[in-house]
Order: C-alpha cells, then sequence, then structure tokens
C-alpha cells in the first residue's frame, strides 16, 4: 500500500543527506552544459569530491537543442575521442567533421558523469562567491525560484577548494566576482572582455588556451573562457567544449590538495 506522506518523508530525507554532504566538497562546478559534465566526470573518475550546480531544470545546456532546433551536434576528431569514451555514437559525416545525435549525447554525458559519483543540484543559482584569504573558497546559493520571484531571501554557502564557472555565455560566476573585487581578473583588461562574432576555427582553437584559472581556485572551461578571455563563439561544433572540459579537470587534478 502507497502512503503519500512516507514518499514526501523519503524524498526530503534523501535530498537532504546529499545536500548535507555538498556543503564542503573539493569541486564545485557551475553549470551543467557539455563543459561542466565533462570536467565532473573526469574529476569524480579520480576520486576527486565534485559537485554541479545548476539553475535551470534541465542538464545540459544548448547541446540538447543541436543548431537552431536541429538535434545533431558535430565535433572534430579529437572531440569525437571523448564522445567514443562516453559510448556516444558518432558518423563521419564529411572528412574530419563527425557527427552526433544531441539527445544520445546529453543524456550519456549525464549518465556517464552521475556513474562515477558526481551530484547535480539543478534548480540553484549561485548569486555570489566567498572570498576568503586564498582567494575563491566557497559559492553562495539559493533557489533558483527565489530569484525569478525576486524574493529577499537570504542565502546558504558552500565551501569548496576550486570552482569551475562553466556557466556559458554568461560566465555568471565570474561576472559576480568582477562587480565585487573590479579588475582583478588574469585577463588583459583584468575584467571580462566579452564574446567575440562568431568564427568557428579561431574559436575552436583558442578555447582550450582559455580554459585557465582566471581568479584564485576559480577556473573558467567552455563558452564562459571564450567570453572571459574575448575569443569569438563557436555553434553548434562542440569538440572544444568537451576538451575544455577535460583540460579544466587536468588542471585541478595536478594542484587540488
Amino acid at each position: 500500500m502507497l502512503e503519500e506522506t512516507t514518499i514526501s518523508r523519503i524524498i526530503i530525507k534523501e535530498y537532504m543527506e546529499e545536500l548535507l554532504n555538498a556543503l564542503d566538497v573539493d569541486v564545485a562546478v557551475v553549470g551543467a552544459g557539455p563543459s561542466g559534465l565533462v570536467a565532473s566526470y573526469y574529476l569524480s573518475k579520480e576520486g576527486i569530491k565534485t559537485v554541479i550546480f545548476e539553475r535551470k531544470l534541465s542538464i545540459g545546456g544548448g547541446m540538447w537543442g543541436g543548431g537552431m532546433m536541429f538535434n545533431k551536434i558535430v565535433v572534430q576528431e579529437e572531440g569525437k575521442e571523448i564522445l567514443d569514451e562516453m559510448g556516444i555514437k558518432t558518423k563521419e559525416a564529411e572528412k574530419g567533421y563527425h557527427v552526433a545525435d544531441s539527445v544520445e549525447a546529453v543524456g550519456k554525458l549525464i549518465s556517464k558523469t552521475v556513474s562515477v559519483g558526481t551530484k547535480i543540484f539543478n534548480l540553484i543559482t549561485v548569486e555570489d562567491v566567498m572570498l576568503k584569504n586564498r582567494g575563491v573558497e566557497g559559492l553562495v546559493l539559493n533557489w533558483t525560484a527565489v530569484e525569478m520571484s525576486n524574493l529577499h531571501i537570504d542565502p546558504l554557502t558552500v565551501k569548496t577548494k576550486k570552482v569551475i564557472d562553466a556557466t556559458g555565455h554568461d560566465c555568471e560566476v565570474v561576472r559576480v566576482l568582477e562587480r565585487k573585487v573590479g579588475p582583478k581578473l588574469s585577463t588583459e583588461t583584468g575584467k571580462i572582455m566579452g564574446e567575440k562574432p562568431m568564427w568557428a576555427e579561431i574559436g575552436e582553437k583558442i578555447l582550450i588556451e582559455n580554459t585557465k584559472e582566471v581568479y584564485p581556485n576559480l577556473y573558467v572551461t567552455g563558452m564562459a573562457a571564450n567570453a572571459v578571455f574575448g575569443s569569438p563563439r563557436m555553434g553548434p561544433i562542440f569538440g572544444g567544449m568537451l576538451l575544455s572540459g577535460k583540460k579544466a579537470a587536468e588542471m585541478i587534478k595536478k594542484v587540488i590538495q
């Protein structure tokens, strides 16, 4: 026999246990798009305690829609290797251009990332960072619904050794930091330089170079990296996004204590 409050109690208890466990982590990834998922996958595979906070209901960022709602994505040879590791089917449509189903790609990225131990919290917005002696040492969280409703509700915090901003074009975590501390980022201007118009070849090449620590303990990956460092957008080719997430994970693995 099913009893409604028993169902509610199980949901509340299990969620709260996971949230309490996420109050002190090694790496907090903000944004569950492709680069954030890939970074979390490679970190969690190494036993590094990693959580993702995603402000939306859905996980996967812009990959779901492919290009202009045609649910196909393109990757180059290097990006295909990551899709192969995730068990995502690809087809070489033209030499050097591999096409995949965007729905399968997102579904398997999520499944693989969760299966290695990453906990994903959706419907949570990062509204601020905690700055202490070492730089960014935590995140300030609230429900996305609170932000959307413009309610004056105080947030809660989580402690983390490293943060990855994987929030895409808006580079939301870096933008909050810039607003609070001024021009102190590791860019040419010390500020967010802004995303340039589309140029897929250049954008893909420079994205990996832009994937780096932009402020002590704060890293940028995916489109957030190109937005922060003033590089072009790429459109629905996702190889660079995947490789950027992997690079962020590799950089953090080398320095995390």
